[in-house]
């Protein structure tokens, strides 16, 4: 099965699961003060897999199907291409809840669940492979994905620091920069080609 359409699937399936139990849902979620003072760790992952509601998981489900196929697509010519995916996936997971980790290590309060930070690397690493790529903006406008990446980080940066809504915009933010950013990792002869793509944009 397409490896794109297995995570799908395992999420919806979890998600539905926390839908219907509160104890599965409290369990799974992102809570930076049991991750720290009860070394509850798996909450970084598990928080990914579970959604607030039906609009929150079809709305990432859907951003994600529509660029993971693709980023196989790009990844199949760097070689392991299902390892770098998974690390994609799960390492943006990772990297966008760190700050929120860090920030919120003695609030017990704080909850935090969905794959946006995963679904944000994804896009973004198909924005550093396709730069001129049009995305749709506000999903209505579209906009060649380098113009997409820019406004979308100012807006996440933005929100991050003058926001009181219940987003984690620094999940969106950090898990946009590991997905720009891991492809230069495993590769750094792939700044060059950004690069080029970048300047040549009716290639």
């Amino acid at each position: 099965m397409d490896l794109t359409l297995t995570i799908i699937i395992i999420t919806v399936l979890a998600s539905i699961a926390a839908f219907e139990s509160s104890r599965i849902f409290d369990r799974f979620l992102l809570s930076p003060y049991m991750i720290v003072h009860k070394n509850e760790w798996y909450r970084i992952i598990t928080h990914g897999f579970i959604h607030a509601n039906w609009a929150h998981l079809l709305i990432n489900m859907f951003v994600f199907y529509s660029f993971g196929q693709a980023l196989m697509h790009y990844l199949y010519f760097i070689g392991n291409s299902i390892t770098h995916f998974l690390v994609i996936y799960f390492g943006g997971m990772v990297f966008a809840t760190l700050t929120t980790i860090v920030k919120n290590r003695n609030n017990s309060a704080y909850r935090g669940i969905g794959a946006s930070g995963a679904v944000s690397a994804v896009l973004f690493a198909c924005i550093f492979f396709d730069p001129w790529n049009k995305l749709l903006f506000m999903g209505i406008i579209p906009v060649p994905g380098i113009i997409f990446a820019i406004l979308y980080l100012a807006y996440c940066s933005y929100m991050s620091r003058n926001s009181n809504d219940n987003i984690n915009h620094d999940a969106h933010l950090y898990g946009a920069i590991f997905g720009f950013v891991y492809p230069v990792l495993i590769e750094p002869d792939l700044l060059k080609y950004f690069i080029n793509m970048l300047m040549n944009p009716f290639n």
